[in-house]
């Protein structure tokens, strides 16, 4: 079993934080596979990142208002390289991770078959704001999802199904702009997942120092605000692993301080879950089971 990592990046196409990833990602390479989804290959100078990209002709183009096409084109290309990955984490150049590798170790193996994802009914005036089109659809579909998340590969494939069999609405919607926002609790919505789904924050983002009318805060200097946000929403919100929008310039040390800080009660995640195969022959095993229950009992009838 792995997490795939996908990123989205544009503007300069490189990371924020490149160096504090591939350090943060190391230990825990054998559960980790990293994709990204990008505007042009020529801008990548990092070879860690090409070396990550998916291809060219998985490319979709995409702006700040309609982004939802990349995401499902790298989370379709992710599913489709390996089976293993059964979390599919959705980033950006200027997210970062906060927690410890030993804390996302744990949080992986103890919720890998679970969609962890933030919503709740649209807040908007629909009638003024043409966020994801919500007036032109049915009231029960007004929804809101917090745009990073973490989806199940079974809901990855609901998301993908969704654009093929109710093209019409999906074109409604994502033509509404900032689609990113409602399309993915509408989707799980519609197939009766979106409960089934643990709702908690995964990306932590400061909405109450806004950058813009449509951006969180952006840390840049590390100051005392910003270090006790980050110490407080770690605290208070169990299933966040990552932090945005994170500046270049952020310092290293304050990252390295939530990286490197190992909890109490993730202390031992590699001993407990070091043999990543022998969870496989579960993973599997239950699969096998949910497919062949209807058959036992068929026989047992006869």
């Amino acid at each position: 079993m792995k997490a795939a990592l996908c990123f989205l990046i544009s503007y300069d196409h490189s990371l924020n934080k490149e160096k504090l990833w591939q350090e943060w990602i190391e230990p825990n390479k054998d559960i980790i596979n990293v994709y990204f989804h990008y505007d042009d290959l020529k801008k990548i100078t990092s070879s860690w990142i090409q070396k990550h990209t998916i291809p060219p002709n998985n490319i979709v183009k995409t702006s700040y208002y309609h982004v939802v096409p990349a995401y499902l084109a790298v989370m379709a290309f992710a599913q489709k390289h390996s089976r293993e990955n059964v979390w599919f984490i959705m980033l950006t150049e200027s997210c970062v991770p906060i927690i410890s590798p030993h804390r996302f170790r744990r949080i992986f193996f103890e919720n890998y078959y679970k969609s962890i994802i933030n919503w709740r009914k649209a807040w908007w005036n629909i009638d003024f704001h043409k966020r994801a089109n919500l007036k032109y659809i049915k009231e029960e579909y007004h929804l809101a999802n917090d745009p990073w998340f973490v989806l199940k590969r079974e809901d990855v494939s609901r998301c993908l199904e969704y654009t093929i069999y109710n093209q019409k609405l999906y074109k409604i919607i994502c033509e509404g702009g900032l689609a990113n926002e409602s399309i993915f609790a509408i989707i799980l919505y519609s197939y009766k997942q979106l409960k089934a789904a643990k709702k908690a924050v995964t990306h932590a983002a400061d909405w109450s120092r806004m950058s813009s009318s449509t951006s969180p805060h952006v840390f840049s200097e590390g100051s005392v605000q910003d270090v006790t946000f980050i110490r407080n929403f770690l605290r208070d919100n169990r299933y966040t692993m990552f932090l945005r929008k994170v500046d270049k310039f952020f310092p290293d040390q304050i990252l390295d301080e939530f990286t490197k800080t190992i909890l109490f009660e993730d202390e031992n995640s590699f001993k407990i879950y070091s043999n990543t195969s022998y969870f496989d022959i579960f993973y599997y095993l239950f699969l096998f089971l949910v497919f062949m229950a209807p058959v036992f009992y068929f026989m047992k009838e006869i």
